[in-house]
């Protein structure tokens, strides 16, 4: 009945799909029946996820916030706002703070875009652009990917229309490990409408810093917001804090759309804390990318190389990837199939410890037997 309800009385909510996120360990051993030695018979690599964790100060920092739980958050998160503005050299008025980046880009779309409104983005790109926006009540333009893979801009800057109020850039790109450098994205929003707002996600940044330098103060647009995540490198995925710089006045509207405390007292001490211990985060870096190089060097040598990726993950191509990614997992690794981006034949696998990498490349050898 309420099914029936939905779709008379509401269809924009009917036609919302949640984003899905990767199945979790305590998932996988209760499908497979892998109980009896515990999590450790299970190895996630689905999500991105840092598996270095944070800083010891980090979690230091949590725990003493936790016995302050009995009081609420500082609303505006103003000590986390001033340390990032003083990391980039902004004002903290140019600071948006969010549980996740996550939600940083959900309330931009939303506060920018409504019924009516156009959000362009890449088709293979992060899924919840298109979602935030369909949930925004605005409708998403999906361009397709010059080589598959990569942001085409050319026709993203081609696509916008006078009804597009938001455009979204992941750079480098999830799920597909592409990098854009900072002449091309700059040329991209050299081409927009000065009037749009423009999402540049980089929740990946702290693996092509080395790369690509830093964009913030160098990238010009009058609607640009750089999106980043203490998800990643800094290994605070279980906090959830995220963050956008931009432009004071374009962020005081998107603040309007803000829950109240949206960003909990334990991730403003962890995040405080981290951001004074970016060593800890670049030595993890460093292993990440040492262990990416020699999973990538793996899979071309097993013919199942996909392309170079430039975020914390990498990419593999098999035709039958559904049966690929059950057998990872009647192993006990979980892979993420990327079906939902209209590449079904593609499995995106984080780059894990030395010990999950070897877990993951033994299953996979066995997986790929008779296939």
């Amino acid at each position: 009945m309420i099914v029936d309800w939905l779709s008379r009385s509401a269809p924009p909510a009917a036609r919302l799909h949640p984003y899905v996120p990767g199945k979790p360990v305590e998932q996988l051993l209760a499908e497979k029946g892998m109980t009896g030695g515990g999590l450790a018979e299970a190895v996630k690599l689905a999500s991105n996820e840092n598996p270095y964790g944070p800083s010891p100060k980090a979690v230091e920092a949590a725990r003493r916030a936790a016995a302050e739980v009995h009081r609420y958050p500082d609303g505006d998160a103003g000590r986390l706002k001033r340390a990032l503005a003083a990391r980039h050299g902004v004002n903290p008025a140019q600071v948006l703070v969010g549980n996740g980046s996550n939600e940083v880009l959900e309330l931009l779309i939303r506060a920018f875009a409504g019924p009516g409104d156009e959000v362009v983005c890449s088709a293979r790109a992060f899924i919840v652009y298109r979602l935030a926006a369909a949930a925004a009540g605005a409708t998403p333009v999906l361009v397709p990917e010059a080589d598959g893979l990569s942001h085409d801009l050319e026709a993203m800057a081609a696509a916008v229309s006078p009804r597009t109020k938001v455009v979204c850039i992941a750079n480098p790109n999830n799920p597909t490990g592409t990098l854009h450098g900072p002449e091309a994205v700059q040329a991209f929003l050299d081409a927009l409408p000065r009037d749009v707002v423009v999402l540049l996600d980089e929740a990946y940044h702290e693996y092509v810093a080395h790369e690509t330098g830093e964009s913030i103060g160098r990238l010009a647009h009058p609607g640009l917001v750089v999106c980043r995540t203490f998800s990643k490198a800094w290994g605070l995925a279980g906090l959830r804090v995220g963050y956008g710089v931009g432009d004071p006045d374009l962020l005081e509207v998107a603040n309007r759309f803000r829950e109240p405390f949206n960003v909990n007292a334990l991730a403003q001490a962890a995040a405080c804390a981290a951001l004074e211990d970016g060593d800890w985060m670049a030595e993890g870096v460093a292993r990440v990318l040492e262990e990416r190089r020699r999973l990538e060097a793996a899979l071309a040598d097993m013919g199942l190389l996909a392309a170079p990726c430039h975020g914390n993950f990498v990419l593999l191509r098999h035709p039958e990837t559904a049966l690929l990614a059950g057998r990872l997992e009647d192993a006990g690794v979980i892979p993420r199939p990327l079906g939902p981006y209209g590449m079904a034949d593609y499995l995106r696998v984080t780059v894990g410890t030395p010990a999950e990498n070897a877990r993951f490349l033994d299953a996979l050898a066995g997986a790929v037997e008779g296939l």
